[in-house]
C-alpha cells in the first residue's frame, strides 16, 4: 500500500466544512486545542479559515504516553492552554488517529489543567487500528494501512499540507 497517496489540501478543505457545522452546534465558540504538532498545525489553520478569535491551545502528549521511558520526551512541543479550561467547550484537532494512545495521552495532559464542560475530537484520517476505545467525532477519511507504516501529516514554508507514507520505526 505504499502507493497510497492522500490529497492533505482536499481533506482540509472537507475538514473546515465539517468544522464549520460543528462550531456552529455552540452557543459560544469552543476553543480549538491542537495535539503537537500536526494538529496544531490544522487547529491554528482552522482557527483563522473559521473566524474564530482568541488563540489556539496546544497539547503534548510526551509526559502521560504509556511508553515515555522509550520513547521519553520525543520531539513533541509544549502543552500552552492559554485559556481558562474549567468549564470550556473544546475541540482536540489532530492530524491521523490510529491506536489512540495519543489522545488518551493528550487527554491526560488536558485535565491536568482543569475539568473542560466538553471535548470533542476532529482528525483529518483514521486509519482504525484502534488499542483503546476513542473515537473521532469528526474524521474526514478513514483508511487502512498496514502497522508496519506510518501515515505523517507534513506543512511546507508556504503552509500547504501533505501526507508522507513511510515504513514505521521499530521500537
Amino acid at each position: 500500500m505504499s502507493s497510497l497517496t492522500l490529497d492533505a489540501e482536499a481533506l482540509y478543505n472537507e475538514l473546515l466544512r465539517n468544522m464549520r457545522l460543528l462550531v456552529g452546534a455552540y452557543a459560544t465558540p469552543p476553543h480549538l486545542v491542537g495535539v503537537a504538532s500536526g494538529g496544531e498545525w490544522l487547529a491554528q489553520r482552522l482557527q483563522q479559515d473559521l473566524g474564530l478569535v482568541g488563540e489556539v491551545g496546544v497539547l503534548s502528549s510526551s509526559m502521560h504516553r504509556d511508553d515515555f521511558s522509550q520513547r521519553g520526551l520525543a520531539s513533541s512541543g509544549k502543552t500552552s492552554l492559554p485559556f481558562d479550561v474549567n468549564g470550556a467547550h473544546l475541540i482536540v484537532v489532530d492530524d491521523v488517529l490510529y491506536t489512540g494512545r495519543t489522545i488518551r495521552a493528550v487527554l491526560n495532559e488536558l485535565f491536568d489543567y482543569g475539568r473542560p464542560a466538553s471535548v470533542k475530537l476532529a482528525v483529518l484520517v483514521d486509519r482504525g487500528g484502534r488499542e483503546l476505545p476513542v473515537q473521532a467525532d469528526v474524521a474526514v477519511a478513514r483508511v487502512a494501512l498496514p502497522a508496519s507504516q506510518t501515515l505523517e501529516l507534513a506543512r511546507a514554508p508556504d503552509g500547504r499540507l501533505s501526507f508522507r507514507v513511510q515504513a514505521a520505526e521499530v521500537r
